[in-house]
């Protein structure tokens, strides 16, 4: 089973680039989609009705703002908008929990924290909810794959220019902290299981400098699992010759 992620930073964006063609000929089982900025009535059919996928969104408040979607070639058995915990996390179409056969999809769109103060603290307490929801998913027996755009580059290794952005929301130490807590409850980053050392890869890249050109990215974007999945990872990547977004798309293959 092949799954991928990628913030399109726009769907109808990346429409007009390409991305039916490129989603019909991708191979994947399911594609999770974050930053959509567009509600379900403001979409093509074309969008809507892909050959061979049951599409899924989830939408906030705010018009043209964040947004998740979920593509899956089986229609999903359950699903969940948000965490349920606090409408300040719900409220932003940032969270879609799907339920398949095997596992629990979570296709999150963390938030930025660069904005101010109050929007860190808010990506904080966001990143708690996630790990308490998390948590109960796991407590009622259901194992879990969540991916999406974290918004923070883990460590020095996630990141070209670590020294230059300690100081910038997406690299702080509070935010690589809870990273580091995430892991610590058994969250297993799947990319990381095949490439611990790789040190220039990266899902993000900045358009004003045109540092895609010149690979000074962050690794933004990811694949967790809970533990007891790991047994059926068989492959992960980052898939950077996927153009369209400021991220490019990143993949994870189960056996089942």
């Amino acid at each position: 089973m092949k799954l991928i992620s990628w913030n399109v930073n726009g769907i109808r964006a990346v429409e007009k680039k390409g991305f039916v063609k490129w989603l019909e000929t991708c191979g994947a089982d399911i594609v999770c989609l974050q930053e959509t900025k567009a509600r379900e009535e403001q979409l093509s059919d074309a969008l809507l009705e892909i050959n061979g996928y049951h599409s899924t969104w989830c939408s906030g408040e705010r018009k043209g703002y964040s947004g998740v979607a979920t593509y899956a070639n089986t229609a999903p058995a359950s699903v969940e908008r948000g965490f349920g915990l606090a409408s300040e996390f719900d409220n932003e179409g940032r969270i879609l929990v799907t339920e398949f056969e095997h596992f629990t999809l979570l296709n999150i769109y963390f938030p930025n924290g660069q904005k101010n103060e109050e929007r860190l603290q808010y990506k904080l307490r966001f990143y708690d909810a996630a790990l308490e929801y998390c948590e109960k998913l796991r407590a009622a027996g259901r194992s879990l794959v969540i991916c999406g755009d974290y918004n923070t580059a883990h460590n020095e290794i996630d990141i070209a220019r670590p020294k230059e952005n300690e100081n910038v929301s997406g690299f702080l130490r509070i935010e690589r902290d809870w990273m580091d807590k995430f892991e610590s409850y058994g969250y297993i980053d799947t990319f990381r299981q095949f490439f611990p050392d790789r040190k220039d890869a990266y899902s993000w890249w900045s358009y004003r400098t045109r540092a895609r050109d010149r690979n000074i990215g962050w690794r933004l974007d990811y694949f967790y699992i809970s533990p007891e999945l790991l047994s059926r990872v068989k492959s992960a990547a980052i898939l950077n010759d996927v153009m369209g977004s400021d991220h490019c798309p990143v993949m994870l293959e189960l056996n089942f």
